[in-house]
């Protein structure tokens, strides 16, 4: 078994792409930008790279193989590795090596750590997102499948929550569905599997469309689930619009999504906090009935009838 040298830091004043690119110099094979603290963020713009403001990169590295190696053999190889590469990524970043957290992962552990805090989740009386490692023994349930990915959505933020809430009260059955924005596509999936006809998913971010796809062939659903790469291509007066993205873009889109969505129909936006509601209320409310329909930790959803 292949075990793994793992090196973290705080990013603090150093630039992200200059210290990935220096950890791919030092020989990492994969590095992942993470939250310090507890501070959201969003979908970002067409080219930009958002980070949180106190963010911890850490930088995996090959370890010895447990299978080639006796254990103690394999820990001591181990160890001179991540002293070698401490010592260099330490002289690469220009950082004192006390400021780099060293630790050694095993293969299986490692797969194990990115699943096991991600459980089966309900949202409303029905809905279920699932991982595939747990079961859902409801007969009633709707559940969708998903693992955590590289995309922005699998229920845990609150604003994903408040969608798929309202998803859960029905709307949806018979709906001809856009998610904007979609991410990891679990609005989409969700609308298809609580009986959407179709959905149509839109997100400026590639690797979002990638991962819907897979998602929405884990659940069955890639004949009613359609990928999106330009925002012209989507279909006009469908019956539902959702959009989980940031306030300010919302505000950009309202002439948009008035345009997309037929009278009568319903258009659900989050990825606002409380003191964005009336700004983004404002921008909308010429062509919706807009509203509130819930709240979480500092998260407002609005949904509003087109008139």
């Amino acid at each position: 078994m292949t075990s793994f040298i793992e090196l973290s830091f705080e990013l603090g004043s150093l630039e992200p792409e200059e210290a990935e690119a220096a950890c791919f110099a030092c020989g990492a094979t994969a590095v992942t930008f993470v939250d310090s603290r507890d501070d959201p963020v969003l979908e970002p713009l067409p080219g930009e790279f958002r980070l949180w403001p106190a963010t911890r990169l850490q930088a995996l590295f090959a370890g010895a193989d447990s299978d080639a190696h006796p254990a103690a053999s394999g820990e001591a190889d181990n160890s001179i590795a991540a002293d070698r590469l401490l010592q260099g990524l330490s002289e690469a970043l220009g950082i004192p090596p006390a400021l780099i957290r060293v630790r050694i992962v095993a293969d299986r552990a490692w797969e194990r750590e990115w699943l096991k805090d991600f459980h089966a989740m309900r949202f409303g009386e029905r809905l279920w997102i699932c991982p595939q490692h747990e079961r859902v023994e409801d007969p009633n349930a709707v559940i969708v499948q998903m693992d955590p990915g590289l995309a922005f959505g699998t229920g845990t933020h609150p604003t994903t929550a408040l969608c798929l809430e309202w998803l859960d009260r029905g709307p949806a059955a018979g709906a001809r569905v856009i998610d904007y924005g979609c991410g990891s596509g679990v609005l989409a999936v969700a609308s298809v599997r609580l009986g959407a006809l179709e959905a149509h998913c839109f997100d400026i971010d590639p690797q979002a469309l990638l991962a819907t796809r897979d998602n929405a062939a884990a659940n069955a659903a890639s004949d009613q689930v359609h990928l999106h790469n330009s925002a012209e291509t989507l279909p006009h007066g469908v019956d539902i619009l959702l959009s989980n993205i940031l306030s300010g873009p919302l505000c950009e889109l309202a002439p948009r999504f008035a345009a997309l969505v037929r009278p009568g129909g319903d258009l659900v936006l989050a990825g606002l906090m409380e003191q964005e509601v009336s700004e983004v209320t404002r921008a909308y409310d010429a062509c919706f009935d807009i509203r509130p329909f819930g709240q979480r930790e500092g998260w407002v959803g609005l949904c509003g009838r087109r008139y």
